[in-house]
């Protein structure tokens, strides 16, 4: 059973930058789709980001300033984001589907932009 690690999540100002990392227990070398989701204060989770075996998936409101990668010998997942708004502000999950029948989560972590 795969557990997901969500870490590097803080406060920074607007304009400010994070690389949020999530470290997985086990091999995600099988995991087809990785990705970030987030849930802002007061709205639904949706979805930052996604990242396939050679495709990528960004949601209007971070392309160009948000970055997925993964690292499988190193089995972790990152998203590097730059030039934050305070709209960014949410609780930013990791999530990994290794069949329809087996999806994980990680706990979350929490990004606040504010002055």
């Amino acid at each position: 059973q795969v557990q997901l690690v969500e870490s590097g999540g803080g406060f920074v100002q607007p304009g400010g930058s994070l690389r949020l990392s999530c470290a997985a227990s086990g091999s995600i070398s099988n995991i087809v789709i990785m990705g970030w989701y987030r849930r802002a204060p007061g709205k639904e989770r949706e979805v930052v980001a996604r990242i396939g075996s050679s495709t990528t998936f960004y949601a209007d409101s971070v392309k160009g300033r948000f970055t997925i990668s993964r690292d499988n010998a190193k089995n972790t997942l990152y998203l590097q984001m730059n030039s934050l708004k305070p709209e960014d502000t949410a609780v930013y999950y990791c999530n990994g589907v290794l069949s329809p029948s087996r999806i994980y989560w990680g706990m979350g972590t929490q990004v606040t932009v504010s002055s």
